[in-house]
C-alpha cells in the first residue's frame, strides 16, 4: 500500500472519530453513554435514578428478580431481564441486573454503517 493512500486513510479515520465516538454522561444515579445508535443506561441500585437521553426521560422504578419496571418517556414498562421492548417509538432492553446496578440498552433503530 503506498504511503498517500495509508495518509488519506488515516485522515479520513479521524474525519469518522467523532461521528462513532460515544458520548457519556453522569447524574445523580445513572451514568449514561451514547452513540449514533442508542445509548446504554447504568442505573444505580437503591438509589433514585434517573436519565434523560435522546430526548426521553427514564427512570429505574423497580426491580423483582428478573423483571425490571422503568418509566419510559412517562410510560411505565416492565421488562425481563435479556429482553427487549417497545416504548414511545425506542426499542429498551434490559441486559443486566446486578445487587448494584441495572443497565438499560436504548435504541433508535439507526445502523451506523
Amino acid at each position: 500500500m503506498s504511503v498517500r493512500r495509508l495518509l488519506t486513510l488515516a485522515a479520513f479515520a479521524l474525519l469518522l472519530a467523532p461521528v462513532t465516538s460515544a458520548c457519556t454522561m453522569t447524574g445523580p444515579g445513572t451514568t449514561s453513554e451514547c452513540t449514533v445508535s442508542g445509548c446504554t443506561i447504568t442505573f444505580e441500585r437503591g438509589v433514585s435514578a434517573k436519565a434523560s437521553v435522546l430526548g426521553i426521560d427514564a427512570e429505574l422504578i423497580a426491580v423483582n428478580g428478573d423483571l425490571v419496571t422503568l418509566a419510559i418517556g412517562g410510560q411505565q414498562v416492565t421488562i425481563p431481564v435479556g429482553e427487549s421492548q417497545a416504548s414511545n417509538g425506542t426499542d429498551v432492553r434490559v441486559s443486566e441486573v446486578t445487587d448494584e446496578k441495572v443497565v438499560v440498552v436504548l435504541s433508535t433503530g439507526l445502523n451506523p454503517s
